[in-house]
């Protein structure tokens, strides 16, 4: 099967999906049943996701790591956090095609709402081919026709960006799905070595990049807010953050009285437009919106005091340094 004949199944598909819903009708109706007052819920602050011109909560929900959505069996449970977060704001939301479950999942709720999200996958292949099978999976599991962004997942290592960006690697297949519009955006991702993600924006011009960035980063001998962010708001490129509270592990280290602080820092970093967190919980996701509702710009003295916090406990927190 060529790529145009899958784009114009997954273009019918789509069609079928997502024709009954008309100006966010579905989406109201939701938030209404929650809130028998219908009194609209505070609203979180928007930022444009740099060079995309698409704004976005400075809160999306993750689709991996502590969460029902990313675990086998739990799907009673990851509907429920996927549907709150609907209710709540929540417009941005993070998957791959290694995340378990985590697409199928999101697949059963999400194209309801198509025409109101931001929908972000991923695929760890590093060739053509390889991205192509990972991509049309992930359509298929999403019951979407197209992505609002994919992301080339982990890039680690030099190589594996040389790769990447060579002959019939995965970079051809982001740009023939962009050109036949089964994607809107491309970008990067890791958490394993910043000076490889900066070299990847330099050689290719990526619209977002996905990274990790907590309180306790700048204590690592090779930190990623210092290298990549001056890269990335030279090339206005959107800065996701992920690992904002390291698996929770700031907090339960005492390096961190809770998530006011590690998500108010990474807000607060400049060039930083928003963050996916995981919820394990549908009350934890509600906190989390609590805290994203209520942020307000962390002052230098105060983003000091807490770097200063994460001093002693900065290698237990960067622990997801060391995975590729």
């Amino acid at each position: 099967m060529n790529r145009k004949t899958t784009r114009r199944i997954f273009l019918a598909t789509g069609a079928a999906m997502t024709g009954s819903i008309v100006g966010g009708h579905v989406l109201r109706q939701s938030v209404k049943a929650s809130n028998p007052s219908h009194s609209p819920p505070a609203l979180m602050t928007e930022r444009v996701l740099g060079k995309t011109g698409v704004r976005v909560p400075l809160l999306g929900l993750g689709g991996a790591g502590q969460t029902p959505l990313s675990w086998d069996g739990s799907e009673q449970a990851a509907i429920a956090i996927i549907e709150r977060a609907l209710q709540l704001g929540i417009r941005y939301f993070d998957t791959a095609a290694s995340y378990g479950p985590s697409e199928d999942y999101l697949g059963k709720v999400l194209p309801f709402h198509r025409r109101q999200i931001f929908l972000a996958s991923k695929t760890g292949a590093r060739d053509r081919d390889g991205a192509w099978r990972d991509l049309e999976r992930s359509l298929q599991r999403l019951k979407t026709d197209y992505l609002d962004l994919w992301q080339l997942h982990h890039v680690s290592f030099n190589e594996e960006l040389d790769r990447i960006l060579g002959k019939q690697g995965a970079i051809q297949a982001l740009e023939e799905a962009r050109q036949q519009k089964i994607i809107r955006f491309s970008g990067i991702t890791g958490h394993h070595e910043p000076a490889v993600i900066a070299e990847g924006l330099r050689r290719f011009p990526f619209d977002t990049t996905l990274i990790s960035l907590n309180a306790a980063d700048v204590h690592h001998p090779r930190p990623f807010a210092s290298t990549v962010l001056p890269v990335a708001q030279q090339k206005n490129v959107g800065v996701i953050a992920m690992k904002v509270p390291a698996y929770g592990r700031l907090f339960s280290s005492g390096a961190l009285t809770g998530m006011h602080q590690a998500m108010g820092y990474v807000l607060s970093l400049p060039g930083v437009h928003c963050c996916v967190i995981a919820a394990e919980t549908v009350a934890q996701l509600e906190h989390n919106v609590d805290v994203a509702r209520a942020f307000q710009p962390i002052p230098a003295s105060k983003m000091a005091a807490i770097e200063k916090q994460t001093a002693a406990a900065w290698q237990e927190n960067t622990f997801f340094r060391d995975w590729t």
